[in-house]
Protein backbone atom coordinates (compact mmCIF):
# COMPACT_ATOMS: atom_id res chain seq x y z
CA UNK A 1 0.00 0.00 0.00
CA UNK A 2 1.45 3.37 -1.00
CA UNK A 3 1.92 6.08 1.61
CA UNK A 4 -0.09 8.48 -0.53
CA UNK A 5 -3.11 6.25 -0.07
CA UNK A 6 -2.75 6.06 3.69
CA UNK A 7 -2.70 9.76 4.51
CA UNK A 8 -6.04 10.65 2.89
CA UNK A 9 -7.62 7.92 5.00
CA UNK A 10 -6.69 9.78 8.16
CA UNK A 11 -7.74 13.09 6.64
CA UNK A 12 -11.12 11.69 5.67
CA UNK A 13 -11.72 10.41 9.18
CA UNK A 14 -10.77 13.73 10.73
CA UNK A 15 -12.69 15.80 8.20
CA UNK A 16 -16.08 14.18 8.42
CA UNK A 17 -16.93 15.48 11.89
CA UNK A 18 -14.97 18.32 13.44
CA UNK A 19 -15.74 19.62 16.97
CA UNK A 20 -16.77 23.21 17.61
CA UNK A 21 -14.12 25.90 18.05
CA UNK A 22 -13.88 25.63 21.83
CA UNK A 23 -13.42 21.89 21.72
CA UNK A 24 -11.05 22.15 18.79
CA UNK A 25 -8.79 24.38 20.88
CA UNK A 26 -8.55 21.62 23.45
CA UNK A 27 -7.81 19.03 20.79
CA UNK A 28 -5.21 21.07 18.91
CA UNK A 29 -2.19 18.99 18.02
CA UNK A 30 1.26 19.89 19.27
CA UNK A 31 3.41 22.28 17.27
CA UNK A 32 5.83 20.51 14.90
CA UNK A 33 9.43 20.23 15.98
CA UNK A 34 12.15 21.91 13.96
CA UNK A 35 13.59 18.75 12.48
CA UNK A 36 13.67 17.06 9.12
CA UNK A 37 10.98 14.64 8.03
CA UNK A 38 12.18 11.07 7.63
CA UNK A 39 10.63 8.12 5.82
CA UNK A 40 10.13 6.48 9.23
CA UNK A 41 7.86 9.39 10.16
CA UNK A 42 5.81 8.92 7.02
CA UNK A 43 5.68 5.15 7.20
CA UNK A 44 4.44 5.45 10.78
CA UNK A 45 1.10 6.48 9.30
CA UNK A 46 0.50 2.86 8.35
CA UNK A 47 -0.36 2.19 11.97
CA UNK A 48 -3.38 4.46 11.86
CA UNK A 49 -5.00 2.68 8.92
CA UNK A 50 -6.98 0.24 11.04
CA UNK A 51 -8.07 2.93 13.49
CA UNK A 52 -9.01 5.37 10.76
CA UNK A 53 -11.07 2.74 8.95
CA UNK A 54 -13.06 2.14 12.12
CA UNK A 55 -13.62 5.87 12.53
CA UNK A 56 -14.73 6.35 8.90
CA UNK A 57 -17.07 3.41 9.18
CA UNK A 58 -18.59 4.80 12.36
CA UNK A 59 -19.20 8.15 10.63
CA UNK A 60 -20.93 6.61 7.62
CA UNK A 61 -23.12 4.49 9.87
CA UNK A 62 -23.94 7.18 12.43
CA UNK A 63 -26.99 9.37 12.48
CA UNK A 64 -28.04 11.90 15.09
CA UNK A 65 -31.43 12.91 16.38
CA UNK A 66 -30.36 16.35 17.65
CA UNK A 67 -27.74 18.93 16.73
CA UNK A 68 -26.39 18.88 20.30
CA UNK A 69 -25.83 15.12 20.06
CA UNK A 70 -23.96 15.56 16.78
CA UNK A 71 -21.66 18.20 18.26
CA UNK A 72 -20.84 15.87 21.17
CA UNK A 73 -20.14 13.03 18.75
CA UNK A 74 -17.83 15.33 16.81
CA UNK A 75 -15.79 16.07 19.89
CA UNK A 76 -15.36 12.38 20.70
CA UNK A 77 -14.45 11.51 17.11
CA UNK A 78 -11.92 14.31 16.92
CA UNK A 79 -10.34 13.01 20.13
CA UNK A 80 -10.08 9.49 18.67
CA UNK A 81 -8.40 10.74 15.50
CA UNK A 82 -6.02 12.95 17.49
CA UNK A 83 -4.98 10.03 19.70
CA UNK A 84 -4.42 7.79 16.68
CA UNK A 85 -2.25 10.39 14.98
CA UNK A 86 -0.22 11.14 18.11
CA UNK A 87 0.28 7.45 18.81
CA UNK A 88 2.03 7.22 15.46
CA UNK A 89 4.13 10.32 16.10
CA UNK A 90 2.09 12.22 13.54
CA UNK A 91 2.04 15.56 15.30
CA UNK A 92 0.58 18.50 13.43
CA UNK A 93 1.12 17.58 9.78
CA UNK A 94 -0.70 20.70 8.64
CA UNK A 95 2.68 22.49 8.29
CA UNK A 96 4.61 19.44 7.09
CA UNK A 97 6.71 20.35 4.04
CA UNK A 98 5.83 16.99 2.50
CA UNK A 99 2.11 17.77 2.42
CA UNK A 100 2.24 19.74 -0.82
CA UNK A 101 3.76 16.76 -2.64
CA UNK A 102 1.66 14.11 -0.94
CA UNK A 103 -1.61 15.94 -1.54
CA UNK A 104 -0.96 17.15 -5.05
CA UNK A 105 -4.25 15.49 -5.95
CA UNK A 106 -7.51 15.76 -4.03
CA UNK A 107 -7.61 13.36 -1.04
CA UNK A 108 -11.02 12.25 -2.29
CA UNK A 109 -9.10 10.13 -4.78
CA UNK A 110 -8.88 7.55 -2.00
CA UNK A 111 -12.67 7.42 -1.80
CA UNK A 112 -12.82 5.66 -5.16
CA UNK A 113 -12.15 2.47 -3.21
CA UNK A 114 -15.12 2.97 -0.91
CA UNK A 115 -17.58 4.63 -3.29
CA UNK A 116 -19.94 1.68 -3.26
CA UNK A 117 -20.06 1.61 0.53
CA UNK A 118 -20.51 5.38 0.80
CA UNK A 119 -23.25 5.47 -1.82
CA UNK A 120 -25.05 2.64 -0.08
CA UNK A 121 -25.01 4.47 3.24
CA UNK A 122 -25.89 7.73 1.59
CA UNK A 123 -29.25 6.47 0.34
CA UNK A 124 -30.76 5.10 3.51
CA UNK A 125 -33.11 8.03 3.37
CA UNK A 126 -34.11 10.19 6.30
CA UNK A 127 -34.77 7.26 8.61
CA UNK A 128 -31.14 7.20 9.75
CA UNK A 129 -29.29 4.13 11.02
CA UNK A 130 -29.41 1.80 13.99
CA UNK A 131 -33.05 2.59 14.71
CA UNK A 132 -32.53 6.35 15.14
CA UNK A 133 -35.71 7.29 13.34
CA UNK A 134 -36.09 11.08 13.42
CA UNK A 135 -39.23 12.65 14.78
CA UNK A 136 -38.50 16.35 14.18
CA UNK A 137 -38.30 18.52 11.06
CA UNK A 138 -35.22 20.51 10.09
CA UNK A 139 -36.83 23.64 11.51
CA UNK A 140 -37.69 21.95 14.80
CA UNK A 141 -34.16 20.59 15.22
CA UNK A 142 -32.62 24.03 14.63
CA UNK A 143 -35.15 25.67 16.93
CA UNK A 144 -34.44 23.24 19.78
CA UNK A 145 -30.62 23.31 19.70
CA UNK A 146 -28.51 25.52 21.98
CA UNK A 147 -25.92 25.71 19.19
CA UNK A 148 -28.21 27.35 16.60
CA UNK A 149 -30.27 29.90 18.54
CA UNK A 150 -29.10 32.83 16.40
CA UNK A 151 -29.89 30.95 13.20
CA UNK A 152 -33.34 30.09 14.53
CA UNK A 153 -34.04 33.78 15.19
CA UNK A 154 -33.32 34.65 11.55
CA UNK A 155 -35.39 31.78 10.20
CA UNK A 156 -38.34 32.79 12.39
CA UNK A 157 -38.44 36.16 10.61
CA UNK A 158 -39.04 34.42 7.26
CA UNK A 159 -42.39 32.66 7.26
CA UNK A 160 -41.86 31.14 3.82
CA UNK A 161 -38.60 29.51 4.88
CA UNK A 162 -40.18 28.19 8.09
CA UNK A 163 -42.82 26.53 5.93
CA UNK A 164 -40.18 24.96 3.66
CA UNK A 165 -38.11 23.64 6.56
CA UNK A 166 -41.20 22.20 8.23
CA UNK A 167 -42.57 20.59 5.07
CA UNK A 168 -42.18 16.81 4.78
CA UNK A 169 -43.06 16.69 1.07
CA UNK A 170 -39.35 16.78 0.14
CA UNK A 171 -35.95 15.96 1.61
CA UNK A 172 -33.64 18.94 2.05
CA UNK A 173 -30.06 19.44 3.20
CA UNK A 174 -29.39 22.38 5.50
CA UNK A 175 -25.86 23.61 6.20
CA UNK A 176 -26.51 25.26 9.54
CA UNK A 177 -24.14 27.98 10.84
CA UNK A 178 -23.59 27.61 14.59
CA UNK A 179 -23.76 30.45 17.07
CA UNK A 180 -19.98 30.58 16.91
CA UNK A 181 -20.23 31.28 13.16
CA UNK A 182 -22.39 34.33 13.87
CA UNK A 183 -19.98 35.54 16.54
CA UNK A 184 -17.33 35.99 13.83
CA UNK A 185 -19.32 38.77 12.16
CA UNK A 186 -17.86 42.27 12.71
CA UNK A 187 -19.65 44.12 15.47
CA UNK A 188 -19.74 47.34 13.45
CA UNK A 189 -21.12 45.83 10.23
CA UNK A 190 -24.19 47.45 8.73
CA UNK A 191 -27.38 45.43 9.26
CA UNK A 192 -28.18 43.48 6.07
CA UNK A 193 -31.52 43.97 4.34
CA UNK A 194 -34.28 41.41 4.72
CA UNK A 195 -33.81 40.44 1.08
CA UNK A 196 -30.09 39.81 1.64
CA UNK A 197 -30.83 37.70 4.72
CA UNK A 198 -33.42 35.68 2.81
CA UNK A 199 -31.03 35.01 -0.08
CA UNK A 200 -28.25 34.06 2.33
CA UNK A 201 -30.47 31.58 4.16
CA UNK A 202 -31.65 30.04 0.87
CA UNK A 203 -27.98 29.63 -0.06
CA UNK A 204 -27.58 27.30 2.93
CA UNK A 205 -30.32 24.92 1.76
CA UNK A 206 -30.07 22.28 -0.96
CA UNK A 207 -33.29 20.92 -2.49
CA UNK A 208 -31.80 17.42 -2.47
CA UNK A 209 -30.71 14.91 0.19
CA UNK A 210 -26.96 14.96 0.91
CA UNK A 211 -25.91 12.84 3.90
CA UNK A 212 -22.20 12.74 4.76
CA UNK A 213 -21.26 9.97 2.35
CA UNK A 214 -22.82 11.73 -0.62
CA UNK A 215 -21.30 15.08 0.36
CA UNK A 216 -17.84 13.50 0.32
CA UNK A 217 -18.34 12.38 -3.27
CA UNK A 218 -19.64 15.78 -4.40
CA UNK A 219 -17.60 18.73 -5.60
CA UNK A 220 -20.53 21.14 -5.90
CA UNK A 221 -24.20 20.93 -4.98
CA UNK A 222 -27.18 23.14 -5.94
CA UNK A 223 -29.04 25.34 -3.45
CA UNK A 224 -32.49 26.90 -3.25
CA UNK A 225 -31.02 30.26 -4.30
CA UNK A 226 -31.83 30.99 -7.94
CA UNK A 227 -29.29 33.44 -9.35
CA UNK A 228 -30.32 35.82 -12.14
CA UNK A 229 -26.72 36.26 -13.31
CA UNK A 230 -26.49 32.48 -13.71
CA UNK A 231 -29.49 32.46 -16.00
CA UNK A 232 -31.82 31.78 -13.03
CA UNK A 233 -30.09 28.48 -12.36
CA UNK A 234 -29.41 27.40 -8.75
CA UNK A 235 -26.32 28.90 -7.17
CA UNK A 236 -23.97 26.16 -5.98
CA UNK A 237 -21.75 25.40 -2.97
CA UNK A 238 -18.23 24.13 -3.49
CA UNK A 239 -16.71 21.37 -1.32
CA UNK A 240 -13.06 20.57 -0.72
CA UNK A 241 -11.32 18.10 1.59
CA UNK A 242 -8.02 18.80 3.32
CA UNK A 243 -6.25 18.74 6.67
CA UNK A 244 -8.56 21.42 8.04
CA UNK A 245 -11.55 19.20 7.36
CA UNK A 246 -14.40 19.33 4.89
CA UNK A 247 -14.60 22.92 3.66
CA UNK A 248 -17.36 24.82 1.86
CA UNK A 249 -16.35 27.55 -0.60
CA UNK A 250 -12.75 27.35 0.67
CA UNK A 251 -13.46 28.87 4.11
CA UNK A 252 -16.42 27.44 6.02
CA UNK A 253 -15.80 24.14 7.82
CA UNK A 254 -18.15 21.26 8.67
CA UNK A 255 -18.31 20.77 12.45
CA UNK A 256 -21.18 18.26 12.76
CA UNK A 257 -22.82 15.86 10.33
CA UNK A 258 -25.81 13.65 9.75
CA UNK A 259 -28.42 15.23 12.01
CA UNK A 260 -31.33 13.51 10.32
CA UNK A 261 -34.80 15.05 10.26
CA UNK A 262 -38.15 13.86 9.01
CA UNK A 263 -37.60 16.03 5.94
CA UNK A 264 -33.86 15.78 5.30
CA UNK A 265 -30.51 16.21 7.02
CA UNK A 266 -28.53 18.97 8.75
CA UNK A 267 -24.76 19.53 8.77
CA UNK A 268 -23.31 22.14 11.13
CA UNK A 269 -20.77 24.65 9.78
CA UNK A 270 -18.48 27.12 11.54
CA UNK A 271 -18.78 30.07 9.12
CA UNK A 272 -21.77 31.66 7.44
CA UNK A 273 -21.85 31.05 3.68
CA UNK A 274 -21.84 34.54 2.22
CA UNK A 275 -23.39 35.14 -1.17
CA UNK A 276 -20.74 34.65 -3.88
CA UNK A 277 -19.11 37.76 -5.35
CA UNK A 278 -18.88 38.51 -9.05
CA UNK A 279 -15.97 37.14 -11.05
CA UNK A 280 -14.19 40.49 -11.22
CA UNK A 281 -14.68 41.18 -7.52
CA UNK A 282 -13.19 37.76 -6.78
CA UNK A 283 -10.07 38.69 -8.75
CA UNK A 284 -9.79 41.95 -6.80
CA UNK A 285 -10.00 40.10 -3.50
CA UNK A 286 -6.90 38.05 -4.42
CA UNK A 287 -4.36 40.30 -6.17
CA UNK A 288 -1.53 38.08 -4.94
CA UNK A 289 -2.81 35.45 -7.38
CA UNK A 290 -4.44 37.47 -10.16
CA UNK A 291 -2.64 40.82 -10.41
CA UNK A 292 -1.27 40.00 -13.89
CA UNK A 293 -4.70 38.95 -15.14
CA UNK A 294 -6.27 42.08 -13.65
CA UNK A 295 -3.67 44.26 -15.36
CA UNK A 296 -4.37 42.57 -18.69
CA UNK A 297 -8.14 42.98 -18.37
CA UNK A 298 -7.81 46.66 -17.47
CA UNK A 299 -5.25 47.55 -20.20
CA UNK A 300 -7.32 45.83 -22.93
CA UNK A 301 -10.63 47.40 -21.83
CA UNK A 302 -12.15 44.00 -21.08
CA UNK A 303 -12.55 44.87 -17.40
CA UNK A 304 -14.98 47.64 -18.34
CA UNK A 305 -16.71 45.48 -20.95
CA UNK A 306 -17.27 42.62 -18.50
CA UNK A 307 -18.56 45.02 -15.85
CA UNK A 308 -21.28 46.47 -18.07
CA UNK A 309 -22.30 43.26 -19.87
CA UNK A 310 -25.40 41.44 -18.65
CA UNK A 311 -24.65 37.80 -17.92
CA UNK A 312 -26.55 34.54 -17.72
CA UNK A 313 -23.63 32.55 -16.38
CA UNK A 314 -20.08 32.13 -17.67
CA UNK A 315 -17.01 29.96 -17.33
CA UNK A 316 -13.73 31.80 -16.85
CA UNK A 317 -10.66 29.62 -17.27
CA UNK A 318 -8.43 31.62 -14.98
CA UNK A 319 -4.63 31.83 -15.37
CA UNK A 320 -2.92 33.05 -12.21
CA UNK A 321 0.36 34.92 -11.91
CA UNK A 322 2.36 31.68 -12.06
CA UNK A 323 0.66 30.69 -15.34
CA UNK A 324 1.67 34.02 -16.91
CA UNK A 325 5.23 33.57 -15.64
CA UNK A 326 5.49 30.38 -17.71
CA UNK A 327 5.27 32.40 -20.91
CA UNK A 328 8.62 33.39 -22.46
CA UNK A 329 9.73 36.81 -21.19
CA UNK A 330 9.74 38.39 -24.64
CA UNK A 331 6.18 37.16 -25.29
CA UNK A 332 4.89 38.61 -22.00
CA UNK A 333 6.68 41.90 -22.65
CA UNK A 334 5.14 42.11 -26.13
CA UNK A 335 1.61 41.28 -24.97
CA UNK A 336 1.59 44.01 -22.33
CA UNK A 337 3.11 46.62 -24.65
CA UNK A 338 0.97 49.04 -26.63
CA UNK A 339 1.68 47.07 -29.83
CA UNK A 340 0.67 43.78 -28.25
CA UNK A 341 -2.53 44.73 -26.44
CA UNK A 342 -4.79 43.61 -29.30
CA UNK A 343 -3.18 40.17 -29.12
CA UNK A 344 -3.48 40.10 -25.34
CA UNK A 345 -7.16 41.00 -25.67
CA UNK A 346 -7.69 38.09 -28.05
CA UNK A 347 -5.95 35.69 -25.67
CA UNK A 348 -8.00 36.83 -22.66
CA UNK A 349 -11.27 36.53 -24.62
CA UNK A 350 -10.21 32.95 -25.41
CA UNK A 351 -10.41 32.17 -21.66
CA UNK A 352 -14.07 33.17 -21.27
CA UNK A 353 -17.18 31.20 -22.21
CA UNK A 354 -20.37 33.27 -22.12
CA UNK A 355 -23.79 32.01 -20.98
CA UNK A 356 -22.45 28.51 -20.28
CA UNK A 357 -21.28 27.55 -16.79
CA UNK A 358 -19.20 24.39 -16.51
CA UNK A 359 -18.55 23.12 -12.99
CA UNK A 360 -16.53 19.96 -12.39
CA UNK A 361 -19.74 17.97 -11.86
CA UNK A 362 -22.54 20.08 -13.39
CA UNK A 363 -23.26 22.14 -16.49
CA UNK A 364 -25.60 25.11 -16.99
CA UNK A 365 -26.46 26.37 -20.47
CA UNK A 366 -28.59 29.52 -20.50
CA UNK A 367 -29.03 29.21 -24.27
CA UNK A 368 -30.92 25.93 -24.03
CA UNK A 369 -34.17 25.05 -22.31
CA UNK A 370 -33.71 22.72 -19.34
CA UNK A 371 -36.23 21.09 -17.08
CA UNK A 372 -34.47 20.80 -13.75
CA UNK A 373 -31.88 23.58 -13.79
CA UNK A 374 -29.02 22.18 -15.83
CA UNK A 375 -27.52 18.72 -15.86
CA UNK A 376 -25.03 16.69 -13.88
CA UNK A 377 -21.82 15.61 -15.58
CA UNK A 378 -21.89 11.81 -15.83
CA UNK A 379 -19.28 9.52 -14.31
CA UNK A 380 -16.47 8.34 -16.54
CA UNK A 381 -15.37 10.56 -19.43
CA UNK A 382 -17.25 13.65 -20.58
CA UNK A 383 -16.23 15.92 -23.46
CA UNK A 384 -17.69 19.26 -24.42
CA UNK A 385 -16.67 22.05 -26.81
CA UNK A 386 -17.31 25.46 -25.29
CA UNK A 387 -17.49 28.52 -27.58
CA UNK A 388 -15.37 31.39 -26.24
CA UNK A 389 -15.69 35.14 -26.62
CA UNK A 390 -12.92 34.95 -29.24
CA UNK A 391 -15.31 34.82 -32.19
CA UNK A 392 -16.72 31.55 -30.85
CA UNK A 393 -13.35 29.80 -31.12
CA UNK A 394 -14.05 26.68 -29.02
CA UNK A 395 -12.21 25.21 -26.06
CA UNK A 396 -12.23 21.43 -25.93
CA UNK A 397 -12.82 20.39 -22.32
CA UNK A 398 -12.45 16.83 -21.05
CA UNK A 399 -13.78 15.84 -17.63
CA UNK A 400 -12.84 12.49 -16.09
CA UNK A 401 -14.92 11.46 -13.04
CA UNK A 402 -14.10 8.51 -10.77
CA UNK A 403 -15.89 8.55 -7.44
CA UNK A 404 -14.79 11.70 -5.63
CA UNK A 405 -11.86 12.33 -7.98
CA UNK A 406 -12.34 14.65 -10.95
CA UNK A 407 -9.71 15.74 -13.47
CA UNK A 408 -10.34 18.46 -16.04
CA UNK A 409 -8.14 19.19 -19.06
CA UNK A 410 -8.51 21.96 -21.62
CA UNK A 411 -7.48 21.45 -25.25
CA UNK A 412 -6.02 18.09 -24.36
CA UNK A 413 -3.14 19.09 -22.10
CA UNK A 414 -3.79 22.18 -19.93
CA UNK A 415 -4.92 21.08 -16.47
CA UNK A 416 -7.51 22.78 -14.32
CA UNK A 417 -5.53 22.94 -11.07
CA UNK A 418 -8.11 24.76 -8.94
CA UNK A 419 -11.66 23.67 -9.63
CA UNK A 420 -14.98 25.36 -9.05
CA UNK A 421 -14.36 28.87 -7.78
CA UNK A 422 -17.97 29.83 -7.16
CA UNK A 423 -18.93 33.29 -8.46
CA UNK A 424 -22.20 35.19 -8.58
CA UNK A 425 -22.11 35.25 -12.36
CA UNK A 426 -20.45 31.91 -13.13
CA UNK A 427 -17.52 29.75 -12.16
CA UNK A 428 -13.74 30.17 -12.11
CA UNK A 429 -11.65 27.21 -13.26
CA UNK A 430 -8.00 27.87 -12.47
CA UNK A 431 -5.74 26.66 -15.30
CA UNK A 432 -2.08 25.71 -15.09
CA UNK A 433 -1.09 27.63 -18.23
CA UNK A 434 -2.23 30.58 -20.30
CA UNK A 435 -4.47 29.23 -23.08
CA UNK A 436 -3.25 29.94 -26.62
CA UNK A 437 -5.51 29.08 -29.57
CA UNK A 438 -4.11 26.04 -31.41
CA UNK A 439 -3.02 26.26 -35.04
CA UNK A 440 -5.71 23.90 -36.29
CA UNK A 441 -9.42 24.22 -35.56
CA UNK A 442 -11.10 21.00 -34.45
CA UNK A 443 -10.41 17.47 -35.58
CA UNK A 444 -7.08 17.37 -33.75
CA UNK A 445 -5.86 14.82 -31.24
CA UNK A 446 -4.29 15.21 -27.85
CA UNK A 447 -0.86 14.34 -29.22
CA UNK A 448 -1.19 17.12 -31.84
CA UNK A 449 -2.00 19.59 -29.09
CA UNK A 450 0.95 18.40 -27.03
CA UNK A 451 3.29 18.82 -30.02
CA UNK A 452 2.12 22.40 -30.40
CA UNK A 453 2.67 22.93 -26.68
CA UNK A 454 6.22 21.59 -26.91
CA UNK A 455 7.05 24.05 -29.69
CA UNK A 456 8.68 27.17 -28.28
CA UNK A 457 6.28 30.08 -28.37
CA UNK A 458 7.73 33.21 -29.93
CA UNK A 459 6.29 36.62 -30.62
CA UNK A 460 6.10 35.83 -34.33
CA UNK A 461 4.42 32.44 -33.86
CA UNK A 462 1.95 34.01 -31.42
CA UNK A 463 1.07 36.77 -33.91
CA UNK A 464 0.63 34.14 -36.60
CA UNK A 465 -1.84 32.16 -34.50
CA UNK A 466 -3.84 35.22 -33.50
CA UNK A 467 -3.76 37.02 -36.85
CA UNK A 468 -7.30 35.95 -37.87
CA UNK A 469 -8.68 37.58 -34.73
CA UNK A 470 -6.83 40.89 -34.80
CA UNK A 471 -6.33 41.68 -38.52
CA UNK A 472 -9.61 43.59 -38.77
CA UNK A 473 -8.59 45.67 -35.81
CA UNK A 474 -5.17 46.28 -37.38
CA UNK A 475 -6.85 47.46 -40.57
CA UNK A 476 -9.01 49.93 -38.67
CA UNK A 477 -5.95 51.31 -36.86
CA UNK A 478 -4.08 51.80 -40.15
CA UNK A 479 -7.04 53.72 -41.61
CA UNK A 480 -7.16 55.94 -38.54
CA UNK A 481 -3.45 56.69 -38.84
CA UNK A 482 -3.92 57.72 -42.49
Amino acid sequence: MRVTHLLPLAVTAAALVIPDEATADQLRLEEPQEESVTWNDLLGWKEIRSKAKDVVSSVFETSHTTIDEAMTFGSKLGDEVKQAMHHCGGGDHGNNPWNEKIFKTDPRDWLDDVEEEVTDHGHHGHHGHHGHKPNQTIYELIKSSKYTTKLAELIDEDGDLVTVLNSTSSNYTFFAPTNHAFSKLPEDMDPPSKEAIKKTLLYHVSPDFYPAGRVLLSHTIPTLLKEKELGDFPQRIRFGLGFKGLELNFYSRVVAINIFATNGVIHGIDDILFLPSSTLDTFEFMPQYFSTLILGLVKTGLWHDFNVTAKAGQTFFTPDNIAFQKLPFEVTSFLFSDRGLKYLKAILKYHVVGNETLYSDAYYNAKKDTIDGGCDIPKGFFHIDLPTLLDGRPLGVDVARYGGFIEIKVNGFVRVVTQDGIAKDGVLQGVSDVLIPPKQIGGGHDDDAEKEEEEELTVESLKERLAPFVEDQEGEEMMNEL
